[in-house]
C-alpha cells in the first residue's frame, strides 16, 4: 500500500468519528471548484485561529456549531483547548478530500514544531446559497514525521 492510499485510508476511518449519528443529508459530489472553496475555508479558518481572530474563525462554523457555542470568543476558547494542534502547527497542508458515506471530508496535514505529524480531518457542509462551512473536526496523530 502506498502512502497517499494508506493515508486515505487513515482519514476515511478517522472521518467515521467525525461524522458519528450525524443527521445530516448528504451532498452532492463536490465539483473541483467546490474542493477549492473547502480547501479555502479550512485554511482560512486556521490562519483566523493562529490570528486569535475569534469572529472570523467562528464565521466558517455551520449555523448548528455557532449554535452550539453561542459567541465567537467561546468558540475561540473552545478551538485553542481541545484543537491546540491547529494553533500550534508550524506548518499546515490540506490534503486530498474525500467523500465517507455521503459526507464531504477535507484533511489537514499539521506538522508540529517536533517534526511531528498530526491530521486535521474536517467535516464541511454546504450551506444555502452554495457555500461550504464546517460542521465538525477531528485531529488523529499520525506516525508520519518531518524532517
Amino acid at each position: 500500500m502506498t502512502v497517499v492510499a494508506a493515508l486515505r485510508a487513515a482519514v476515511a476511518a478517522a472521518a467515521f468519528a467525525v461524522i458519528g449519528a450525524a443527521a445530516q443529508a448528504p451532498d452532492p459530489e463536490p465539483s473541483p471548484a467546490d474542493w477549492n472553496a473547502i480547501r479555502a475555508v479550512v485554511e482560512d479558518q486556521r490562519a483566523a485561529i493562529v490570528a486569535g481572530d475569534a469572529r472570523r474563525a467562528f464565521a466558517y462554523a455551520t449555523p448548528g456549531i455557532r449554535a452550539r457555542f453561542g459567541d465567537a470568543r467561546t468558540f475561540l476558547a473552545m478551538v485553542r483547548g481541545a484543537y491546540a494542534p491547529l494553533a500550534e502547527a508550524r506548518s499546515a497542508q490540506p490534503l486530498e478530500g474525500v467523500i465517507v458515506e455521503g459526507r464531504v471530508v477535507q484533511p489537514l496535514q499539521l506538522v508540529m514544531e517536533d517534526g511531528a505529524v498530526m491530521i486535521a480531518i474536517y467535516t464541511m457542509q454546504r450551506q444555502p446559497g452554495g457555500h461550504w462551512r464546517i460542521s465538525g473536526c477531528v485531529i488523529a496523530e499520525s506516525a508520519l514525521r518531518s524532517t
